[in-house]
């Protein structure tokens, strides 16, 4: 979770608060702003290498926890919820999450900032089944193999491009539908990923870092 998306949740409980008469006064504010300050640390770190950056977190977690937490990630993506963001609003209003009490209570919000879209995508692929979606905004990188034709051993080998989501669209084939992806690389160029779900979901990824 970016530094923006937690002010925005953070922006959204104060007006809540305010909202119902229980307006929260400055210094209560400043607490709460400070957890950003914190979690925007704790992701630095993780980047540079500490907090064992190339660990998957969930890997830290019972199977039937991970169970439950790709359950709770795809159902609130297919309502367009963002996970980490219902939770931390739940743990703001200190709100009971049901089956994801026990982040909470066992690992806490320092744990919740490890987790990177890859990692989730990682366990969700073991188990074949698509939990995230990308979203207008969010970054992934892409395989060459997209445009050209690549062999692992060949002069031509796959290579891997970051770039930006900016369009997603539902699109029928046919009868067949399929989802379209429209990306822009660093460089300001477009391209657009037909079947990101389906013929070509092996031709892009989360970023690795």
């Amino acid at each position: 979770m970016t530094k923006a998306e937690i002010e925005a949740v953070l922006q959204a409980a104060f007006s809540r608060c305010d909202a119902v008469n229980y307006p929260l006064n400055e210094q209560q504010k400043q607490i709460l702003l400070g957890l950003v300050v914190e979690l925007e640390r704790l992701q630095r770190q993780s980047n540079n290498g500490d907090d064992h950056s190339e660990e998957n977190p969930l890997d830290e977690l019972t199977a039937e926890q991970r169970s439950l937490l790709l359950e709770f990630v795809q159902e609130q993506e297919q309502q367009n919820h963002p996970w980490k963001i219902k939770l931390l609003n739940d743990w703001l209003h200190n709100r009971n999450s049901a089956s994801m009490q026990f982040i909470r209570e066992l690992y806490g919000p320092q744990w919740l900032n490890r987790v990177q879209p890859r990692h989730v995508a990682a366990y969700a692929e073991l188990d074949n089944r698509e939990t995230l979606k990308v979203k207008v905004g969010d970054r992934i990188e892409v395989c060459n193999s997209l445009w050209e034709w690549v062999q692992e051993a060949g002069p031509c080998a796959p290579e891997w491009f970051p770039c930006t989501v900016i369009g997603i669209a539902e699109k029928d084939d046919n009868g067949q539908a399929y989802t379209s992806c429209l990306i822009r690389f660093d460089s300001g160029m477009e391209y657009e990923i037909q079947g990101i779900y389906r013929w070509n979901r092996y031709n892009w990824r989360w970023p690795s870092t």
